[in-house]
């Protein structure tokens, strides 16, 4: 079954002046001659994205879009009309929002945090800004210490509200953010605490891997700066956020890991990589 606004790996089926056709279900899917990699034949299978053109046919790419059906982006408004907005998703044909899907009348320039489905009525892929109804933590898909998506939706006195795999809202608290964070940001984190259909999350990966994550890094910092870095439990936390942008509860965790592992050496005014 073909999917819109997905991806697909459809087999070519035959070749043409203009492109190569695919096989679809039903019908035959062109693919333009200049997303056609080279040396495709009949036989190949590519792996394309499926959408529609002006003339509401279904047509293939092997271009990326910024975002597929279901997902919620980022994305900037190029052009208006009475109708609606036109947002740039990385396709030659862009994504429209109709006039009744907006918050505010879109600006050219302007980037706005969309959802990106599909019609009910047309079939066709299109985005809305109204993003709250497609979010609900009634049933939940997520347990705690789960991994998780999460997109920076909007700021709060308590923190930032958090869309949670594209389905739930969670909240990400100021005391745990060590970074700058903007509206419609992507990231990784993990569900922190669920109270009734409350969530609060936090960045990177729960427990033990996390340090190990943050330990790579500090290991290529140390190799990216001759082996040694001036940093200790005296440094402030401001210190240690600008440079290895993490806590320094996080940073104490990490180096000592590292020095468990014999893999870093102490110094009197900072840390080395352990000789061998």
């Amino acid at each position: 079954m073909i999917k819109v606004g997905e991806y697909n790996l459809l087999r070519v089926k035959k070749e043409a002046d203009f492109g190569v056709y695919l096989e679809g279900i039903d019908q035959e899917i062109l693919l333009p001659s200049r997303f056609v990699p080279r040396e495709t034949k009949i036989g190949d299978e590519l792996e394309v994205f499926i959408y529609h053109d002006s003339e509401n046919r279904l047509i293939a790419t092997t271009q990326r879009p910024y975002g597929v059906a279901g997902d919620i982006v980022l994305l900037k408004a190029v052009s208006t009309t009475k109708q609606g907005a036109f947002l740039d998703w990385g396709l030659m044909k862009d994504l429209f929002v109709a006039q009744s899907q907006q918050l505010t009348r879109m600006v050219p320039g302007q980037e706005y945090l969309v959802k990106i489905y599909i019609d009910e009525l047309t079939g066709r892929l299109a985005a809305t800004e109204k993003i709250d109804r497609f979010l609900s933590n009634e049933n939940l898909t997520v347990k705690e210490k789960d991994l998780v998506n999460l997109v920076a939706y909007r700021r709060t006195d308590i923190g930032y509200v958090m869309i949670i795999n594209n389905q739930h809202t969670g909240i990400l608290h100021h005391s745990d953010i060590f970074r700058p964070i903007e509206i419609g940001d992507k990231m990784t984190g993990f569900i922190r605490q669920i109270k009734d259909d409350k969530i609060d999350v936090i960045l990177g990966k729960p427990g033990f891997s996390k340090v190990e994550d943050e330990g790579e890094k500090v290991l290529r910092l140390l190799r990216e700066n001759d082996g040694y870095l001036p940093y200790h439990d005296k440094s402030t936390p401001e210190e240690i956020q600008d440079f290895f942008g993490m806590s320094k509860k996080t940073f104490k965790m990490t180096i000592g890991n590292l020095y468990k592992q014999r893999k870093i050496a102490f110094t009197q005014t900072g840390f080395k990589i352990a000789e061998d």
